[in-house]
């Protein structure tokens, strides 16, 4: 049965977390304006999108809002070593990366990137015997990050795509000792519907990393759109909320209510037209804590569910890929899904507020299922 307090003790500090949310939200972005964290021109698209232009100047790393918010009030109020420090620790390490991004983006200088072939040449013939043998202990790592810039990832000036999964393999290994150390053995299965539990023993590890890193970039790659991040998050988390209740866990139910109450302002400032952007300070953050959460109460399972709308943008991006590479044709006019829908024509406003019924949607099945 579901307790009547933790009910009335998570709402409360739903509230406040948005009263705090909303309080310190005009010094955000006077900050952001003065330091000109500002979204400049974007040179992604090889099809123009409508609208476009209108974003430039808009405060980037809004999703500071959120971070900070349930940081803050969770080391005052919800300190708990047992359930609370790993996934706030996880969600301001990548929130870190994420920030370290958007302001390399801004202030740094294009990086380049040496490509495989030049790098065996140079293994080859190098006149200094040393800077040959560099080259060549070398070739693995240009491999690995070549592989990434295949992907579709855009090689800016911030932080590359394969520097952040290293950031988040750390980000996913905590949780994984997180999940075996602390909170003890019986979080070491995992749920699964009208089954039962199943034990995975040693492989609960990188099923755990996977997850953290998937989630993550399937948040970061979603926020493209005013709202569209947002507004999706605010459902996902609504799920963890309603099993945290049924759970009877004080802790995450705090948590998670706080992460919903943060969100609601932000959103609010985030619709069209955005008073800020979430940025990737936010969208990893928050994106890692997603994952963590549905791992901490044990139900990945049905993260796909909660998260349905990051997974399927997150396809999209693969499967453009693999039919760039493997196909050598586009399969969607751009990717991810959501500058596939504006290409053709869709308002931005249409896809935002689809996406987002379709996420509740997916969210309540996902509640369903978890009761099973």
């Amino acid at each position: 049965m579901v307790s009547f307090s933790i009910i009335v003790t998570s709402l409360g500090f739903l509230i406040l977390a948005c009263v705090v949310a909303f309080a310190w939200a005009p010094m955000l972005t006077t900050i952001l304006y003065r330091g000109k964290i500002l979204r400049t021109g974007d040179h992604r698209f090889t099809i123009p999108l409508p609208g476009r232009q209108e974003k430039h100047g808009t405060p980037i790393m809004g999703g500071l809002l959120v971070v900070v918010t349930v940081a803050v009030l969770s080391f005052l109020f919800n300190w708990n070593q047992r359930f609370t420090w790993v996934p706030i620790g996880v969600m301001l390490l990548s929130s870190a990366l994420g920030g370290i991004d958007d302001i390399l983006n801004i202030y740094g200088s294009k990086r380049l990137m040496r490509s495989l072939e030049r790098t065996m040449t140079l293994a080859r013939v190098h006149r200094d015997w040393w800077m040959r043998w560099y080259y060549r202990i070398s070739i693995p790592w240009v491999a690995y990050k070549r592989f990434f810039f295949h992907m579709g990832s855009y090689p800016g000036k911030g932080i590359q795509a394969h520097e952040k999964i290293l950031f988040q393999f750390i980000a996913g290994t905590i949780t994984a000792w997180w999940i075996f150390a602390k909170l003890g053995p019986e979080w070491k299965v995992i749920w699964l519907p009208w089954s039962g539990e199943l034990s995975l023993g040693i492989f609960l590890v990188p099923l755990i990393i996977l997850t953290v890193m998937a989630t993550a970039n399937a948040v970061n790659i979603a926020d493209g759109l005013d709202g569209l991040a947002g507004g999706t998050l605010l459902t996902a988390f609504g799920g963890l909320l309603m099993l945290s209740w049924i759970q009877g866990n004080v802790s995450f139910a705090i948590l998670n209510a706080m992460v919903i109450g943060s969100l609601f302002t932000y959103t609010y400032f985030n619709i069209k037209p955005a008073r800020f952007q979430m940025g990737d300070v936010g969208s990893l953050g928050l994106g890692a804590l997603l994952a963590v959460m549905s791992i901490a109460q044990n139900r990945i399972a049905v993260l796909p569910l909660f998260g349905f709308i990051f997974f399927i943008e997150l396809a999209s991006v693969i499967i453009q890929s693999i039919g760039k590479h493997i196909l050598n044709r586009r399969i969607l006019i751009l990717a991810p899904l959501h500058h596939h829908f504006e290409a053709r024509g869709w308002s931005e406003e249409k896809i935002v507020m689809r996406a987002w019924v379709l996420n509740a949607i997916a969210v309540m099945i996902g509640v369903w299922v978890a009761l099973h």
